[in-house]
């Protein structure tokens, strides 16, 4: 992904992924993943992470629907058998 919005949602995903990794190793007791190093995974985990969960959903999918890239690309229709329904 060579574009902007292609490094944006690379990194989200990332880390949101981290995230709730996070979040998961909170709730069930396990051990966690290494705390942020650095200004860049600050900004991601402790203020991106944070903001981007606490938007309702049809705030952030209209975000998503503004931005291209691959999650504004819809499914093909299945391909219809040949020859008569038995």
């Amino acid at each position: 992904m060579a574009s902007f919005f292609g490094w944006l949602r690379e990194n989200s995903e990332h880390y949101l992924l981290v995230a709730a990794h996070h979040k998961l190793a909170r709730t069930q007791g396990a051990p966690a993943p290494r705390p942020p190093r650095g200004a860049k995974e600050f900004f991601w985990l402790r203020v991106f992470a944070p903001t981007y969960a606490a938007l309702p959903w049809p705030l952030r999918n209209r975000i998503m629907r503004a931005m291209p890239g691959s999650h504004r690309r819809t499914w093909a229709p299945p391909p219809r058998p040949p020859g008569p329904a038995v």
